[in-house]
């Protein structure tokens, strides 16, 4: 038996096709007696409303292809992997199929935004690593982007999360558990000193408890994606120090689980001797020995404010780019227990 189509509905309803995808859609611009008559079609063709109907509606209202491109820099990255996918289900559960992109550099976020790799999308939601105002030059994407963390980038609707705010509360719980001398795991060069609203925050704590933070106590590494280079970087500071620090802030907790291992290797205890922090709230850091404190920017309403601000986009509204800035919440495991 042949599936009812939505230009069987639309005949049935007396109405166009678009007006049957208008009304799957639920825009608000459909008279009440043209969708009750619509709802009434459908029912009688025994059309199947849900995913593929979403699709199908988006496509002839608007010559759409329904499908989202996903960019992230990479996937070995925990946090990356675990967004990818909360944005691939929650654009699923809203009728878009997703196209998973990995842009690893500048160029390469850079083209993603403005459609050079992604021509074959409706829009495009992108988890950043370099992406800025000044790569875009002024040049304006060919189709809606929203940036889902990472740096605001005023041409673009952009998701922020709490880094701040997230490193000032993990700072302030390490001080309160008696640390008093915290290094400062970071992503950037030997020598270079660290930027960014993770270290505002961290050394925003210390000031309030009038400690003035040792330079000499920041752990370097070349990136903050793999655990090797939190490992390296702890091994660094270990070998330049010597274990005179009672904590260890990492800027994630990617790096936090090699920070882990080279303590622990050093035989150096945690919590005892050192705790340590990460952020992030990966499914990782669960189930680290001992298991990993961390700080949460609640990916969850990250992916829900993306999502929401892509479809509007979408449905047409076309103001000056926004700023939506989500919460935060620190998870308190093992790792940085009281001593």
């Amino acid at each position: 038996m042949k599936r009812p189509t939505l230009a069987d509905v639309a005949t049935l309803a007396g109405v166009s096709a678009k007006t049957v995808s208008n009304v799957l859609l639920g825009r608000p611009h459909v008279s009440a007696a043209t969708r009750a008559k619509v709802q009434a079609a459908i029912e009688e063709a025994g059309y199947e409303a849900g995913h593929a109907t979403s699709q199908a509606g988006r496509g002839l209202a608007s010559g759409r292809t329904g499908r989202i491109a996903v960019v992230v820099p990479n996937l070995y990255q925990p946090y990356f992997a675990e967004q990818a996918e909360r944005l691939i289900l929650a654009l699923a559960e809203r009728g878009f199929t997703t196209t998973l992109r990995i842009a690893h550099d500048r160029a390469g976020e850079r083209d993603a935004v403005l459609g050079v790799t992604t021509a074959d999308v409706d829009g495009v939601i992108i988890c950043p690593h370099h992406l800025s105002d000044e790569q875009l030059a002024g040049a304006a994407p060919r189709r809606p982007a929203v940036a889902l963390g990472g740096a605001p980038i005023k041409a673009l609707d952009c998701v922020l999360m709490a880094e701040y705010a997230g490193f000032l509360a993990i700072t302030r719980h390490l001080l309160a558990t008696g640390r008093r001398k915290l290094a400062f795991v970071w992503n950037g060069p030997v020598g270079a000193a660290p930027t960014g609203d993770r270290y505002a925050g961290f050394l925003a704590a210390l000031e309030e408890h009038g400690i003035e933070h040792d330079p000499s106590l920041v752990a370097n590494s070349s990136d903050w994606d793999r655990r090797a280079t939190g490992y390296e970087a702890m091994v660094g500071l270990l070998r330049r120090c010597g274990p005179r620090f009672d904590a260890a802030v990492c800027v994630n907790d990617t790096m936090a689980v090699g920070v882990l291992k080279a303590l622990r290797t050093h035989g150096i205890r945690v919590p005892e001797d050192v705790a340590v922090t990460g952020f992030d709230d990966t499914d990782e850091g669960e189930f680290t020995i001992p298991s990993l404190s961390s700080g949460s920017p609640d990916q969850g309403s990250m992916v829900d404010a993306a999502v929401r601000l892509l479809i509007e986009r979408l449905d047409g509204y076309d103001g000056a780019a926004r700023q939506v800035h989500t919460g935060t919440h620190l998870l308190i495991r093992d790792s940085s227990a009281s001593a």
